[in-house]
């Protein structure tokens, strides 16, 4: 019943500034917990952060210091705010949610958004 589509995703120079955004529809999104992650190609996903439900926020090491989480729960979206993207940044990234467990763990969360394309260039 959760649907998520991710947008925002682009082509960046080094030091610039992306922010990622995802929908969710379907049920009740305000109370979803909702994640963030990305996947280079031939690396694996990893994650980058994630908003609960009451707007705590716990960030992966990828994902401190440059990158922000936050949550509009009036437009059932959460966005990631990305600056001073750097090339190993260059990901696709991916949204996720959750009902129940939330972790930074692909296998526990359930629904997925299809992703968007980050590319930062030197």
């Amino acid at each position: 019943q959760v649907h998520l589509v991710e947008s925002g995703g682009g082509s960046v120079q080094t030091g610039g500034s992306l922010r990622l955004s995802c929908a969710a529809s379907g049920d009740d999104p305000s109370t979803y917990c909702m994640a963030w992650f990305r996947q280079a190609p031939g690396k694996e996903r990893e994650g980058v952060g994630i908003i609960y439900s009451g707007g705590m926020t716990d960030y992966a090491d990828s994902g401190k210091g440059r990158f922000t989480i936050s949550r509009d729960n009036a437009k059932n979206t959460s966005y990631l705010q990305m600056n001073s993207l750097k090339p190993e940044d260059t990901a696709m990234y991916y949204c996720a949610a959750e009902t129940r467990r939330c972790a930074l763990v692909p296998a526990w969360l359930r629904y997925w958004g299809q992703g968007t394309q980050v590319t930062v260039s030197s």
